[in-house]
């Protein structure tokens, strides 16, 4: 499964005409935009994955990615939240 967060751009071309400055729930990060088709612009919002601007959200359609991410957010909530101990990394196996 794959999972991609709705992140709004900061600042274009940090740096690097590939690169913009994104805000993903309050955290700042550089991501890659040259995926795109046209270029971002600060306060444009675009859906990230493993640090690559997939695609832009719509206007019409914002709304509705910020309430399902809420949606996700509360569900952890309400679960007690992380699911393993402080400190802990969960264990993976192939």
């Amino acid at each position: 499964m794959c999972l991609g967060l709705a992140a709004r751009v900061i600042a274009a071309d940090a740096g690097h005409a590939d690169l913009a400055v994104v805000d993903i729930a309050g955290v700042r990060r550089t991501v890659n935009v040259g995926l795109l088709d046209e270029p971002v612009a600060p306060g444009d919002w675009v859906l990230v994955h493993m640090g690559f601007a997939l695609s832009p959200i719509p206007d019409d359609e914002l709304d509705d990615v910020l309430a399902s991410l809420g949606l996700m957010a509360d569900e952890r909530e309400a679960d007690g939240g992380a699911r393993t101990a402080p400190g802990q990394e969960p264990q993976w196996t192939h």
